[in-house]
């Protein structure tokens, strides 16, 4: 196996002038010059590195998610839904390139990517928190494009990890790629799972090793699937490496608020699937980016919910919103669930936000 990225780039270009060589004309082979030595790298590494033998490595792993996926899947055409992740991947990607992370797989609407394999550096997790940062601020073009096209903004939530891995390629004859595994793998996927929409959430590990260049919030003591014990989250604000960078805010998380009574029907998600029952709870308090519900049942922290909401009072029909469970408090016979808003329509939003507006109007 090549140990550097110079050693590719050196075959590459020796590659690359015996293929020119063969070319009749100057300007033939100039233009070809362009096209053939980057792709010839990427396929030296990517053959090499599909046939790496397992190894333990000490890797930093970034997983991110797209919050409200599973309503933009109900909403818009499977054709659509294509074109929008491939812009989607397509501007992720170019950030995750620049700072040269290792894009392990696309899973759905997901990204992994590695940084400290195959190859490692002393900057890993000091790259891995600027690309999560600079992903987020990428949003907000993005978005911009979106919005232009009639189409819905979309949201990301991002999780860091730094720990002990096994890499190395696995598959067999018929595929193979590379990829890490491990319980560091597993903690990476339950702390993206936990994170809100425009927020990086990195482990404790990853906090240790960075904290003299991070900017973060309390930290949040959650507990995991997997894990015995809670474990520390941090919500990352921003970095000062390579450079000062702040993680955009895309939303004002405390929102003027109002007290309301107004019932709402909601259905648990699971596994990014609508499950098919169905519960009445209550809607008492209510703000642009969330509202306070008593449910029937008692919701984990982060649990997803799809909900049908009555905006009769709003003026309009019914709307759909998909939220997230941020917080639990039992007592006195019911369970009170703060969410937060992850996906609703913009006729939704709208009504919503003119609702709140009128009512501290009135008081």
């Amino acid at each position: 196996m090549l140990k550097k990225s110079s050693d590719y780039k050196k075959l590459a270009e020796k590659i690359c002038v015996e293929v020119q060589s063969c070319i009749p004309t100057e300007f033939e082979r100039s233009a070809a010059k362009k096209v053939l030595q980057g792709n010839i790298e990427k396929v030296l590494l990517a053959s090499d590195i599909n046939d790496t033998a397992p190894e333990s490595r000490n890797v930093t792993i970034l997983l991110s998610d797209i919050r409200g996926f599973t309503a933009l899947a109900e909403t818009f055409s499977a054709m659509m839904v294509m074109e929008l992740l491939n812009r989607y991947f397509s501007h992720m990607t170019d950030v995750i390139v620049q700072h040269g992370g290792t894009i392990d797989k696309l899973m759905g609407d997901s990204i992994m990517v590695l940084f400290g394999a195959p190859h490692s550096g002393a900057d890993d997790i000091e790259r891995a928190i600027a690309c999560a940062v600079e992903m987020q601020c990428a949003m907000s073009e993005f978005n911009e494009q979106n919005l232009a096209m009639g189409l819905p903004e979309m949201f990301m939530g991002i999780g860091i990890n730094t720990g002990q891995v096994v890499a190395g390629s696995l598959g067999s004859a018929h595929h193979r790629e590379y990829t890490v595994i491990g319980d560091e793998v597993n903690l990476t996927s339950r702390i993206e799972a936990q994170s809100l929409r425009g927020q990086i959430l990195i482990s404790e590990n990853t906090y240790q090793i960075a904290k003299s260049f991070v900017l973060v919030g309390e930290p949040n003591r959650v507990r995991v699937k997997g894990k015995k014990e809670a474990v520390n989250l941090y919500d990352l604000m921003g970095t000062t490496k390579p450079r000062a960078m702040t993680v955009p805010r895309r939303e004002i998380r405390k929102s003027p608020r109002v007290a309301i009574n107004m019932p709402c029907y909601f259905q648990r998600i699971l596994n990014k699937q609508v499950d098919s029952e169905e519960f009445q709870g209550e809607v008492v308090d209510l703000g642009y980016n969330g509202l306070l519900m008593v449910s029937p049942i008692d919701l984990e922290p982060f649990a997803e919910i799809k909900m049908e909401v009555s905006l009769q009072l709003f003026g309009a029909g019914t709307t759909d919103i998909y939220a997230r469970v941020v917080k639990v408090v039992e007592g006195d016979g019911r369970v009170l669930c703060s969410l937060e808003f992850t996906s609703m329509d913009s006729a939704g939003q709208q009504a919503i936000k003119q609702f709140v507006d009128n009512q501290i109007d009135q008081s």
